[in-house]
Order: C-alpha cells, then structure tokens, then sequence
C-alpha cells in the first residue's frame, strides 16, 4: 500500500492522487474490442459528454512530474503532434458516442498547453471547430504556466478558445523553491501574467499551489497563502505533494538510496490545514480536498463534477484517459506509436477496462467522498446499494478515529478526514486491487 494510504509519517515512493477505479495497473490490451465496442454505439443521451486534450509540452520537467510530456523539442515536432490531436479529434467527432449531445465541458491539460504560441492556439481552435463546438460548454479549462504567457496569448485563450476557467499553476512563490524543484517559471512571472490575465475578464481563473515542495518552511507556506490572498483568485487547489515512481525525485531515492526530500504526510496536512483556515476567514469555502472557492454561486467545477458521477469523457492525445459508456480506456503512451496511429488512420487506443457494476459503484464513492461528503440516497437510487451498511465496518472505524461523521443519509468528511482524504479511499477498494501498484 502507498505511504498515502497508511499512517507512515514520511513521503515515500509510489503514493499517489487517486483519480478512478480500478487502478489503471489494472487497465489491459486485451480489453480494447470493449473499448471499441463503446465508442462505436449510440450513447444514453443523458450522460453528460466531456473532452480531453492532451498537450505534452513543457519548457522543463519538475522534479515531482509524473505526467507524459516532451522538452526540447522543435516547431516541427509540435506541429506535427497538433496536426494528429487535431486529426484524431476528427475521427472523435465521427464516433457513434458522440450522438447528438453537445460538450458540456472541456479540459486542455498538460504537459503545458500554454506551451502552444498563441497563432498555434488559434490555428488549434479554428481546425477543432471544423469537427467540433463547444460553444456552449458550461466550463473550457486550459492549463498554464506562468512564464509561458504574453498579453497576446492570454487574450487568444478568453476571445478565441472561449477558455470559462484558467489554471495557473504557480505552486510557490518563492523563486528558489521554485528552481529547486525543477520549475521553469519565477515568481516574477506570475505578477506580469496576473496583469494580464484580471484584464481579460475569465469567469474563474483558479491557482494552483503545492504542500511539500521541496524546500518548503512554516515561514514559505504562511507566504504562499498571503500572496495568494492578495491577487483573490476565484478558487485555489491545493495538493499534497505525492512521489510516484516516475518522477526525478523518485528516480534518485531508489537509486541512490537517499532520503525522502519531501515534506512528511503530518506536516502538509498541516499546511493545508492553516490554508483553508485562512482562506475560509478570508470569505472562501472549502470545494474539496483540495480546493476552495471564493463565490460557490458563481463557480463550478463542471469537469471534477460531471466526471466524478459517470460521465463520458473522450480522451484524445498521447497517453490520456477516456470514459465512454461506462468502459475505461487510455491512449498509447508512446509518441511514435500515438503519431503512427493517427497518420495510418487509426484511433490511437492503448488499453482498457470494462468495470463491473460493483466497481463503477466503488468508483463514484470513492471519488465523490473527495468532495467531503456522501449522499447515500443519491447512491441507493443510481446503485441499488445502501453504501452505509456495505461498509458498515469502515465508516464505524472512521468514524470512532473521527474523519467522518454519519448524519442520516449524509456521510461528511471532518476537516481531519478532508485532509488524508486519498489515504481513506483504498479501503473501498476490492481485495484484489489491495496493495497492487496503482499506475
């Protein structure tokens, strides 16, 4: 089991965010005729519909990344992996699942898609919308890092993507916390891009802050949340730094055998404690673990929302992960396999899951407990299961250890629950995934 999920007090090697279910060590080739099968029928025309796009550029790789992305690469090379998202998305908008619902939401994720200069943005949308619209998408999020923003850009992403939601990924405010841990942008960059960004009017622009950085003091993280006050986003998501095997920081543990460099689990729970208790004093609420919102009437999460309770999600880019129909799949991971696919006319799907009806069950609870409550009724009515008396022992346990409390059909994380929230979640899990690796 992961460090996450225990009560170790130190950051190991192979804990995670847990993001579905089963663990996507789980998701096989051999599930692909599945996958396929999906996507090529008619969907429930009441499913919400969501798009993902992958982007896997970066100016540099953080020392905490697990994500697919791709440095030092030419204009030619990114050309030619936008001219495949955009032929993929093709192929997308010609499948079956599409039926006749529009996007409710869209997600460009990284990598860095601001990565992307903004004629290539612009050139991006203009050939997606050839295929597709999401016009009336209750929610467009795109992804960026500071230092790879310009006035002209910013303005590209509200008037020409249609982007409702900007995530800017500013992490510290300390530049060198920043530079220790591998970031490509500096503090400095944040103040001009913020300029920008309050002058294009984004209905939510969310920052995104990191417990555990590398380097991280009390002193740094009581100044990441004052400055983070003083610019007044209209959410903050916070994580807890996590160490899957894949990372740089990973890497030089088990091979060289040293110690942990990040910070203990008690002591970012901490931190995130003191940050929504500054937050929540300052007029925000807490969204979930890891989020809170100045205005709850004015912003939603439509992505986290929708695809937390089942919604379709169809994934185009190397590597991502899609939803159709009830089925899991993930697209090749390898660029030139994704590329090859793409050019010879092929959907690049990499492997899949078909989940029972147990396990979709086990999927949406455990997701939607990260919101910080349950309710059962919602699960008795979609599931036909009374999830208090199917874990009946566990919410006894966590209970008695006070992470949650039952109020007749309302399940609610304490604010000591809310903060290990991923570490409660393996308990649901089927005996078979106990302990396997996660990715």
């Amino acid at each position: 089991m992961s460090s996450a999920a225990s009560d170790k007090k130190k950051t190991e090697v192979g804990s995670y965010f847990i993001s579905n279910y089963p663990p996507y060590s789980q998701w096989k080739k051999d599930e692909l005729p599945a996958v396929n099968e999906a996507l090529h029928h008619a969907p429930k025309e009441d499913t919400p519909l969501g798009l993902y796009l992958h982007i896997p550029f970066c100016r540099k790789r953080c020392k905490f990344c697990y994500f697919k992305v791709f440095t030092d690469v030419n204009a030619a090379e990114v050309q030619r992996y936008v001219d495949a998202l955009c032929n993929e998305i093709s192929m997308v908008s010609k499948l079956p699942v599409m039926g006749d619902r529009p996007f409710r939401f869209v997600y460009f994720g990284g990598g860095t898609p601001s990565f992307l200069a903004p004629k290539q943005l612009t050139k991006l949308a203009d050939r997606l919308r050839q295929h597709i619209t999401w016009d009336g998408a209750e929610e467009v999020t795109f992804e960026c890092e500071p230092g790879t923003l310009s006035e002209t850009k910013v303005k590209t992403l509200r008037e020409e993507l249609g982007v409702t939601r900007l995530s800017l990924g500013i992490e510290n405010f300390s530049d060198k916390i920043l530079e220790d841990n591998g970031r490509a942008h500096l503090s400095k960059q944040v103040f001009n891009a913020w300029e920008w960004i309050s002058a294009a009017q984004f209905p939510n622009v969310n920052i995104d802050l990191i417990s555990g950085m590398v380097g991280e003091t009390w002193d740094n993280w009581k100044e990441n949340v004052r400055r983070t006050l003083e610019l007044s986003p209209e959410s903050v998501t916070i994580y807890q730094m996590e160490l899957p095997f894949n990372t740089v920081y990973s890497k030089d543990i088990l091979g060289n055998k040293v110690e942990s460099p990040v910070a203990d689990w008690e002591t970012k729970r901490a931190w995130v404690d003191y940050a929504f208790s500054e937050f929540i004093a300052a007029g925000y609420s807490v969204s979930s673990a890891y989020t809170v919102v100045k205005d709850p009437s004015k912003v939603n999460f439509s992505y986290r929302d929708n695809l937390w309770q089942g919604a379709d999600l169809l994934a185009t880019g190397i590597a991502s992960f899609g939803h159709a129909s009830g089925v899991h799949y993930q697209n090749l991971p390898e660029l030139e396999q994704y590329l090859g696919a793409i050019e010879a006319g092929n959907l690049p799907l990499g492997r899949g899951f078909v989940p029972t009806d147990h396990q979709r069950l086990v999927r949406e609870l455990i997701l939607l407990l990260k919101r910080g409550y349950l309710e059962v009724g919602y699960f008795r009515d979609k599931f036909g299961v009374d999830i208090i008396s199917e874990w009946q022992d566990q919410w006894n346990t966590y209970a008695d250890d006070g992470l949650v409390t039952i109020d007749g059909d309302t399940i609610r994380l304490t604010r000591d629950g809310l903060l290990r929230a991923d570490a409660l979640l393996p308990a649901f899990f089927e005996p078979e995934h106990q302990g396997v690796r996660y990715t």
